[in-house]
C-alpha cells in the first residue's frame, strides 16, 4: 500500500505539472479568456480581442503539488513490516 501511494503521488504532481505546462503554464492565476492582439489590414491600427481559451494558472500547479505530497504524507503512515508479530508467536 505504501508503495501504491507513492507512485499515485508521483503520478498526480507529474500529471499535473504536465498539464499545467500542455495549456500554457501561466504564472499567474487562471484565465478563460486571453488577450489576443489584432492589426486592422486597411487602417493600420492594433486593437485588443479577447479569445475564449482556458490557460491554467498557479494553482493548479500547487494544488498538484499539494495533493501529491498529501498522498506522499499518507504513505508514510503505513508500516512496512507487517510480519512482527508472526515471529514473537513462534518463540
Amino acid at each position: 500500500m505504501k508503495k501504491t501511494l507513492r507512485i499515485v503521488a508521483l503520478i498526480v504532481l507529474l500529471g499535473g505539472l504536465g498539464f499545467w505546462a500542455a495549456k500554457g503554464g501561466n504564472t499567474g492565476f487562471t484565465k478563460n479568456r486571453v488577450e489576443v492582439k489584432t492589426m486592422d489590414e486597411v487602417t493600420g491600427i492594433e486593437a485588443i480581442a479577447y479569445e475564449d481559451r482556458f490557460v491554467p494558472g498557479v494553482e493548479f500547479l500547487g494544488g498538484a503539488i499539494l495533493g501529491a505530497g498529501a498522498l506522499w504524507g499518507v504513505s508514510l503512515l503505513f508500516n512496512r513490516n507487517r510480519n512482527t508479530n508472526i515471529k514473537r508467536e513462534n518463540q
